[in-house]
C-alpha cells in the first residue's frame, strides 16, 4: 500500500488524529501536508495554513501547495472546529451555538471538499476521506457517561451522521470523475478519558477498547493508496466491535 510521492493534505494536520495521519503518510512513501489554522507546527513536514470555514483560505492553501508540488492527490477532512459553547448537555444548547457548529463543522467539510473537487476535476483524479464517527453510524451509549462531565454533544451525532450521507452523495454525484469518497467512522480515542468511562466503554468492544491514533492509521493508507481504487461512497468503521 504505497503513497510513493502522492502528495496528501490533511486538515486538522496538527491535531491528535492529525499527527498520526501525516507521520503514516509519510511513512508509506506519501508526501503530507499539514493544512491547520494552528501556525504552530512541531513536526518537520510541509504546512500551510487552512481555515475550512474560509473558501479564500482554501483557494490559498490549494494554489501554495499546486505550485510547490504540482498536484495532489488526496485530502483527509480531519478538522473539528466548534465555537467556546460547544459540548453543553442537550436541554442547555442554544439554538444559535448548534447552528454555528454546524456551520463551522459539517459546512467547511461540505466547502473543503467543493473547492478541492474543482481542482481535483481539472487535475482529473483526487481522493478525499472524511472522517466521522461511530455516533454516526449508532445512537450514543449513554450509560457509559455516568458519574463523569462528560458526555456526546448533540452537534457531534448530528455533523457525523451528515457527514456520512453527504460522501456518499459527493461519490454519486461525481460518478465517473476519477475522484473517490469514502469516510471512516472512528471509535473512541484514547485521551486522558476517566478509568469510569475507559471501562463502560470497553465493556462494549470485543478486544482493545478505546483506540489509539495510530490504531486508525492502516484504513487510511489503504483508502488513499491504490489498493482502494474501487471503493467508493463507502463508510469504513474501526472501533473494536462497538457498533455491533
Amino acid at each position: 500500500m504505497s503513497l510513493k510521492n502522492k502528495v496528501i493534505v490533511v486538515t486538522g494536520g496538527n491535531g491528535l488524529l492529525g499527527k498520526s495521519f501525516v507521520n503514516a503518510i509519510n511513512e508509506a512513501g506519501g508526501i503530507p501536508i499539514i493544512a491547520d489554522i494552528n501556525e504552530k507546527c512541531e513536526m518537520d513536514f510541509s504546512y500551510v495554513k487552512l481555515d475550512i470555514t474560509s473558501k479564500s483560505s482554501i483557494l490559498n492553501a490549494i494554489k501554495h501547495i499546486n505550485k510547490k508540488y504540482g498536484q495532489i492527490d488526496g485530502l483527509i477532512n480531519n478538522a473539528y472546529p466548534r465555537n467556546k459553547n460547544y459540548g453543553k448537555l442537550f436541554e442547555d444548547v442554544d439554538y444559535e451555538d448548534f447552528c454555528d457548529n454546524l456551520n463551522m463543522n459539517l459546512g467547511g467539510y461540505f466547502l473543503t471538499s467543493q473547492q478541492f473537487i474543482k481542482y481535483f476535476k481539472k487535475q482529473g483524479f483526487g481522493n478525499i476521506i472524511n472522517i466521522s464517527s461511530i455516533y454516526g453510524v449508532v445512537t450514543p451509549r449513554f450509560e457509559i457517561y455516568k458519574n463523569t462531565e462528560m458526555t456526546t454533544p448533540v452537534e457531534y451525532i448530528a455533523i457525523k451522521s451528515a457527514l456520512i450521507h453527504l460522501t456518499k452523495y459527493m461519490a454519486k454525484y461525481f460518478k465517473n470523475s476519477n475522484i473517490r469518497f469514502n469516510s471512516v467512522s472512528l471509535g473512541g480515542i484514547l485521551n486522558n478519558q476517566p478509568d469510569s468511562f475507559l471501562k463502560g466503554y470497553s465493556s462494549y468492544c470485543l478486544s482493545k477498547g478505546m483506540l489509539d491514533p495510530n490504531d486508525i492509521n492502516g484504513v487510511i493508507i489503504f483508502l488513499l493508496s491504490e489498493s482502494s481504487k474501487y471503493i467508493n461512497g463507502q463508510n469504513i468503521i474501526v472501533d473494536d466491535g462497538f457498533t455491533l
